[in-house]
This record gives C-alpha cells, sequence and structure tokens, in this order.
C-alpha cells in the first residue's frame, strides 16, 4: 500500500506515525515544503486533560511529550488592570517546534524519514499512491486542488492577531485586555517552557487602523505592542518570529475526502485558537483516520466514508463551540464595557459549552466572587 502525506505537521506526523506502526509493510511518504526547524509561532496550548486521549493507545508518544509540557489548574483575566481568577479551568502547553521535534522523532522510530523543503507543484507526481492525504494546512494544495469536489469554503475573522513570545513566565494562561487612546487590545499569554511563554496580540479592526500597524515594519509593530501590555511583560521585551499581523481564517469542507484524496488537520477544518483545540484535533483527525482504514482492511472506499461519518459529529461540536468563542472576540471590544467579575463570566461561558451550573463545580471560587460582587 503506497501513501503519500503532504504537510509534516502534527496531523500529517502523527498519521505517518500510526500507519507505518500498524502495517510496517505500508510505503509512506511524508512531504513538506518548508525546512525540518521552521515554525510559525511559539507555544501550542492544549485544554481540558492536554493529551489525555493519547495514553490508552499510544502509550510511547504520551510518555515522550508529556514530561515536556507546562500545565496548570487555572486561568486569569486581566480587566481594569484587576486579575480575575477562575479557577478549575486547566491547560497544558508545548512548544510547538519541539513538538514537532518529538513527533518527527516517533516517524523516524517506525523507518520514515520525512522529506523537507520539498515543494510539489502538482498532484500528478501522486498517481501511483492508493491513498493521498492533505495535512498541508490553511494554504493545502490538495484542498485547493479539489475544491469544487470538497465544497471548501475559506474567509477571514475581523480581528487582526501577531503572534510573539517572551521570556516573561507566567503562572496560567492569562488575557490581558487594555483600553487605550489609540484602541482596544486583548493578550493571551502563558507558558510553554522554561524561560518562554507566548503572548498572541489581539486587536478588532478599527483599533488596527487607527494604530496604523498597517504602515509599520515588524519591529515597529512590536515595539508599540511592548508598550500596550508593558505592565504584563514585565519589562521582557517581546520576541518576534515571523510575527506579522493575520486575520483567522475559517476553513471548512461540504465533504472530507475525493476519490483517493483525503482531508485532516488545518487543511480541513480551523478553529479559532482561544479555545486550545487546534492541535489537538489536528491529532485526533490522525486517529480516526489511521482507525478507519484498520477497520476496513486499508479498503479506501471503505474507509474514507466511514472516517467522515465517525468523525465529523465530533469535529463539528468542537469547531461550533471554536466560532462562538471567535464570535466572542470578534467584539471583545463591547464586553469590556462589563465590571471585572462579570466581564469573566461572559468569557466563560462564551463557546456555549458550559453555564453556571457545571461552573459551581468546575471553579467554585470563581463563581462565588462573580455571585458576590453582583450584590
Amino acid at each position: 500500500m503506497r501513501i503519500a502525506i503532504l504537510g509534516a505537521g502534527p496531523a500529517g506526523l502523527y498519521l505517518a506515525y500510526l500507519l507505518k506502526r500498524r502495517r510496517p509493510d505500508a510505503d509512506v511518504t511524508i512531504i513538506e515544503q518548508n525546512p525540518a526547524g521552521a515554525t510559525f509561532g511559539f507555544g501550542v496550548v492544549f485544554s481540558d486533560r492536554a493529551l489525555e486521549f493519547l495514553r490508552e493507545d499510544d502509550v510511547e508518544t504520551f510518555a515522550a511529550i508529556t514530561p515536556q509540557m507546562e500545565s496548570w489548574d487555572d486561568m486569569t483575566l486581566v480587566h481594569r488592570n484587576e486579575r480575575v481568577v477562575i479557577d478549575g479551568i486547566g491547560f497544558a502547553a508545548i512548544g510547538r517546534l519541539k513538538l514537532l521535534q518529538l513527533l518527527q522523532q516517533r516517524v523516524r522510530s517506525v523507518g520514515i524519514e520525512p522529506q523537507f523543503s520539498r515543494a510539489v507543484a502538482s498532484l500528478d507526481e501522486f498517481d501511483d499512491a492508493d491513498l493521498v492525504v492533505g495535512a498541508d494546512g490553511v494554504n493545502s494544495l490538495v484542498r485547493r486542488t479539489f475544491a469544487e469536489a470538497f465544497g471548501a469554503s475559506m474567509s477571514y475573522l475581523a480581528n487582526h492577531f501577531a503572534w510573539f513570545g517572551t521570556a516573561n513566565v507566567f503562572d496560567t494562561l492569562t488575557q490581558t485586555f487594555r483600553h487605550t487612546p489609540i484602541g482596544d487590545f486583548n493578550a493571551h499569554h502563558y507558558c510553554y517552557a522554561p524561560g518562554r511563554s507566548t503572548f498572541i496580540v489581539e486587536t478588532d479592526d478599527a483599533s488596527f487602523a487607527r494604530a496604523g500597524f498597517a504602515r509599520m515594519e515588524e519591529s515597529e509593530s512590536r515595539s508599540l505592542c511592548q508598550k500596550i501590555f508593558a505592565d504584563a511583560l514585565g519589562g521582557h521585551p517581546l520576541i518576534s518570529n515571523n510575527s506579522i499581523w493575520r486575520r483567522f481564517p475559517q476553513v471548512a469542507n461540504a465533504r472530507w475526502h475525493h476519490g483517493k484524496y483525503v482531508l485532516i488537520g488545518d487543511a480541513l477544518h480551523t478553529a479559532h485558537f482561544s479555545i486550545g483545540s487546534g492541535t489537538r484535533l489536528a491529532m485526533e483527525d490522525a486517529i480516526a483516520l489511521d482507525k478507519g482504514l484498520a477497520a476496513s482492511d486499508d479498503d479506501i472506499a471503505a474507509a474514507l466514508p466511514a472516517f467522515e461519518a465517525a468523525r465529523r459529529p465530533i469535529v463539528d461540536k468542537i469547531v461550533a463551540g471554536a466560532n462562538a468563542s471567535a464570535s466572542w472576540y470578534q467584539r471583545f471590544a463591547e464586553h469590556m464595557g462589563l465590571a471585572p467579575a462579570e466581564f469573566a463570566m461572559s468569557y466563560i461561558t462564551r463557546s456555549g459549552r458550559v453555564d453556571i451550573e457545571r461552573l459551581r463545580k468546575l471553579s467554585p471560587r470563581f463563581v462565588e466572587r462573580y455571585e458576590r460582587e453582583r450584590g
């Protein structure tokens, strides 16, 4: 069986590992247009129980990645310079490059050497493959080639964000909101490794225009963001890594497969970074596709519809929550009119997946403060 996987992000790497582990005789090729050490961003965050979904079926990968993660049990919102701690809302994070390196090691452990720095111009290169997997991200060649067959769509949210890092260390995942003379800003920040944190700055379109970010060089933009969030940074500078301003892409596909071609990860769907599920979704897509192939004895015509039928309801639910969260962020400046505890309640219930009764169990100290301050 010949399988070509385009994209060596978490989805593509983990799928290659799972396929070769299960079928050592399979010819699995994984191709990535970027060099092995190239990556966008700093840390990636996982919600809830991080990589617990790996523990039962893949204890070795679980054991390789988990010790490298930073984790915490609470999260913090800073609004009007007041900290509101929401207890019991746990997250874990790891450096994106570290995660990719660990997954590259897993792939090599089953005898696959990823082909880095190889750009694919046409899918005709894979005419002899039995299965071609598009794990090639938001700008997927596989999805673009068969856009009509997949029923593909992509739109962009209005807010702008830039992904920075910092040497400042935060003890929880923190959301810091700032109202300034030039507009409203939010920073998503969390520690992902000793002495290193992700620091994502987000702003609405009107504030972006007033600040003049579109006309700035990257260094100027970084400098202004440092000033806006100087207290949160504790005197540390922001660190750039292709930290240009972007708008979040919302990728969707009416159909997940076409002939021998199938999509997974960001090539298939995106989930707004505010819910911390994008990387987990990508890896779980890989697990589901491998299980679909195994259950059908690697009959592609049967496996791909089975993969979509089993996986789609789960993905649709998570993406719906992510879209609801993204909608809240599109209007975060409006929500900033609320008092800190009320603002935090608006934030934590934004996706529709949690209500105050569930919060009484998850976050009793926060709910107590919220009800006390509401009077």
